[in-house]
């Protein structure tokens, strides 16, 4: 089984601040780091790490070939990853305070530029028992999740940024719906409770996770593990790289859940987003000391 990611690719400019910044004022930064993220590349590192193929298409500038070698260190095939000589990499600024918060401002670039014969020339061998992610930060996710579904592929959404434009479009063709407890009420309060799709997956940090099966009603609750945030960012796209990952990989929904909440857990105690994400076996090794 493989997964096939339309994501975005940002190198993120990360800034460590006591306290986030109020409208209109100024704050001195401690200490600035850059790396790899965007959501697309944090899932596809995160569901690499989990231990399934992850093939990624997206496009990049000319100038940051280092985040290629990144996501292929990671395990992550990216013969589907254009390098467009008219478009900036994207990137995106992130105010990470200490309690582990943070806000985040972004610049598309390339991920709005990716070529849409790209993306259906590495969707042609997509087939059922595949998956595929999609994000917020690109073009072409309706008819790449059109392709897929057809094909007979799971199409795993995370609608975010959050438009409810774009999630009325690409939803006729999506399995699973994924979204942070704020998305999952604006979704609802935008399109109703009764959405035509298999199921929600809804993350509520500290809270923890929940699935719901939008066919049978039934919720699945999965509690987040007690853990000392140092930075939040990419905790969501974990947290999806691993639920796509256990799901490609058969596993029941309860052990999916369980295994992206603790490799979640553990990628919030490290700084970054896609370099935090944990190998399955320290998520094992994480389980197994577990209460």
């Amino acid at each position: 089984m493989t997964i096939y990611n339309l994501g975005s690719i940002n190198i993120d400019q990360v800034y460590r601040v006591a306290t986030l910044p109020r409208p209109g004022e100024t704050v001195a930064a401690r200490q600035h780091s850059t790396g790899l993220g965007g959501k697309g590349a944090n899932q596809s590192i995160a569901g690499a790490r989990a231990g399934r193929q992850v093939r990624h298409l997206g496009a990049i500038g000319r100038d940051h070939d280092w985040a290629l070698e990144r996501l292929r260190g990671c395990g992550v095939d990216v013969r589907g990853i254009a390098r467009l000589a008219d478009s900036a990499t994207g990137h995106a600024i992130i105010l990470v305070e200490d309690s582990g918060e943070n806000a985040i401002v972004i610049h598309p670039g390339a991920n709005h530029a990716v070529p849409l014969d790209l993306v259906t020339a590495h969707l042609a061998g997509i087939g059922p028992g595949d998956t595929l992610l999609l994000q917020n930060e690109t073009v072409h996710q309706v008819p790449a999740a059109e392709l897929a579904r057809a094909a007979g592929a799971r199409v795993i959404y995370s609608a975010a940024p959050f438009d409810v434009a774009a999630i009325r479009c690409v939803l006729p063709h999506v399995s699973i719906l994924a979204v942070n407890a704020g998305e999952a009420a604006a979704a609802e309060a935008e399109l109703g409770s009764s959405l035509p799709i298999e199921g929600m997956l809804v993350t509520r940090g500290a809270a923890g996770a929940e699935y719901r099966d939008l066919h049978t009603g039934r919720v699945t609750w999965q509690p987040a593990f007690e853990v000392t945030p140092v930075d939040t960012t990419g905790a969501g796209d974990c947290f999806a790289g691993w639920f796509a990952a256990g799901l490609d990989a058969g596993l029941p929904l309860a052990e999916t859940l369980r295994r992206a909440a603790a490799a979640a857990a553990l990628q919030v105690t490290r700084p970054g987003a896609a370099d935090a994400m944990p190998h399955a076996a320290e998520v094992r090794d994480f389980l197994i000391a577990a209460p």
